[in-house]
């Protein structure tokens, strides 16, 4: 009898430390990810798309929010192919968005230039950055008219 009390008041002291952890907040000295084009805005850009004086244009996607945060891409057509990627908006809010997005985003950027299109892979432990930057990849190819 005195062994079972003992269990029960240790798991209940146990599972009261456990609770009432708090983890350590890591947003403190965060740095955007590098594979951001542009300084990240609380206003969401509106879509555009602009003709380059070398016959490569420019389209924005639209900006799709993730349970991170938002993601947004940009591409550049030259002679109807996609010839770069930059990204616009990218979750960014901890040290541990900015780790994932500065592995991830640059294999997004390679695997769309490879693809030339938004049939791309997500890649493993990114998958709402991912998801987000397919879709936001997909608007701007439709935008494009690819």
């Amino acid at each position: 009898m005195k062994r079972a009390l003992l269990a029960v008041v240790t798991t209940a002291i146990g599972l009261v430390l456990l609770l009432s952890f708090k983890p350590h907040d890591v947003t403190g000295a965060a740095q955007p990810p590098a594979a951001l084009a542009q300084t990240q805005t609380t206003a969401t850009p509106a879509p555009t798309s602009t003709q380059q004086s070398t016959g490569a244009r420019t389209v924005d996607g639209d900006a799709v929010d993730t349970r991170w945060g938002p993601v947004q891409v940009q591409i550049s057509v030259t002679s109807g192919k996609i010839s770069s990627v930059q990204v616009l908006q990218a979750p960014d809010e901890n040290r541990r968005d900015v780790e994932i997005n500065n592995t991830a985003l640059p294999i997004l950027q390679d695997e769309t230039i490879s693809a030339q299109s938004a049939q791309i892979d997500s890649v493993s432990g990114a998958t709402y950055t991912s998801d987000g930057y397919i879709q936001s990849l997909q608007s701007a190819i439709d935008r494009a008219g690819l």
